[in-house]
């Protein structure tokens, strides 16, 4: 096998960002992803900028790997030829409201009697169950009632939106596992299964720690800014020409920050001595480490804190992370040529796979770019029985 899901085959009904993040992970690693987009229409996020010669560069940044179809689920005939591929398939994956689905007469109950063997993955804002199941969401709302906003921003400052939709990226993440998790079932069983993902349930799955300190301590946490709620000291620092981060997370590296400092003494301060103590004493600590810090740039503490082992990091803006040489060297930016924007560079594939790895294959879809070719790979349809499903609205 050239790729890991070589062979896996996804009717992918999602749009926007959780649902179509899951299908891209696992089109990268070389599933053939047969996206469903209503004719005339297509994926929501089409229709979001900035666009590069009218095509969308947030589409195109998450379709990759991709053939798009048309298909007009609401017709009977468009149902039928829906229901026919899914005879051919492993996978299927939609990120509608619970029960839209069900009214088109094509939900799970449905469709694992057509195919046993079939994967059914819904990703949705609260899931399948539960008393919001029939609510809608979006990232924003998520974040909101997830905890993450609660515990983000600057100390004593409102609660804020992290920067990336955090919401939608985890549910795509976990939706991917699922459905990693069911093929696996199925190639040991032959029999399928339903992955239910919840944005909220995905949220509250990353709240590692601040769900932890609650339950012990009682305390309910709150925005700390850039530091860490329980490692001293992680967090932020000025220097002469901006800032970094420096992340000593255990006592070992705590000493070894001091020496790089030229204050070994700081490490036998008893009130620094242990992390439990500095965290204690941060109040105290931060400003000390900071007068420091100040006395150098960012390169060149960069410089002694590798030299000495400590982690550390500059605060990189977009461009520069674009620039990066571990970045770059690790192909986590790449080029793709898409027929109409032209060239575009991407993230990259973050899952290094030693023997099979992941590749862009190809550029986002156009709208029902690859219609006529799926329809004859998988059915051997006519030319005039494609242009009759056309004049008849249903492709």
């Amino acid at each position: 096998m050239e790729y890991a899901l070589e062979n896996v085959k996804v009717l992918d009904l999602t749009r926007v960002l959780a649902g179509p993040y899951a299908t891209m992970i696992l089109g990268d690693l070389g599933a053939d992803i047969i996206k469903i987009e209503m004719p005339g229409m297509g994926d929501d996020s089409r229709a979001f900028g900035p666009y590069v010669k009218e095509e969308s560069a947030y589409f195109m940044s998450l379709n990759r790997n991709k053939r798009s179809i048309t298909l007009n689920l609401k017709e009977e005939e468009g149902k039928k030829i829906f229901k026919d591929l899914i005879k051919k398939v492993d996978v299927v994956v939609e990120n509608f409201r619970p029960g839209t689905m069900e009214k088109l007469g094509l939900g799970y109950d449905t469709l694992k009697e057509i195919n046993p063997k079939l994967i059914y993955a819904a990703s949705s804002g609260f899931g399948h169950t539960g008393p919001y199941s029939k609510r809608a969401a979006y990232d924003a709302v998520v974040q909101a009632m997830g905890g993450i906003m609660s515990i983000t921003g600057q100390e004593n400052g409102k609660p804020t939106r992290v920067g990336t939709s955090i919401g939608d990226i985890n549910a795509g993440m976990f939706t991917a596992i699922g459905i990693l998790s069911a093929l696996y079932r199925v190639k040991e069983t032959g029999q399928g299964q339903k992955v239910d993902v919840a944005m909220l349930d995905s949220q509250v799955a990353i709240l590692e720690n601040a769900i932890a300190r609650h339950v012990v301590t009682g305390e309910i946490p709150q925005p700390q800014g850039n530091r860490h709620p329980a490692i001293v000291p992680f967090e932020t620092f000025e220097t002469q020409d901006g800032e970094i981060m420096i992340a000593a997370g255990n006592d070992a590296l705590w000493k070894k920050l001091c020496q790089a400092m030229d204050h070994s003494d700081l490490s036998e301060d008893p009130r620094f001595k242990t992390n439990p103590l500095r965290n204690e004493n941060h109040s105290a600590l931060k400003p000390i480490l900071e007068e420091i810090t100040q006395g150098k740039t960012t390169a060149q503490w960069q410089d002694i804190l590798d030299e000495a082992g400590v982690p550390n990091g500059p605060i990189n803006t977009i461009d520069k992370v674009l620039e990066d040489p571990q970045v770059k060297a690790r192909e986590m930016i790449l080029e793709m040529d898409h027929p109409k924007a032209g060239k575009m560079r991407v993230p990259g594939i973050p899952v290094k796979l030693s023997d099979t790895p992941g590749k862009i294959r190809r550029p986002a879809p156009l709208l029902g770019e690859h219609t006529e070719e799926i329809l004859k790979e998988y059915f051997d349809y006519q030319d005039a029985e494609i242009e009759k499903l056309k004049e008849d609205k249903i492709l």
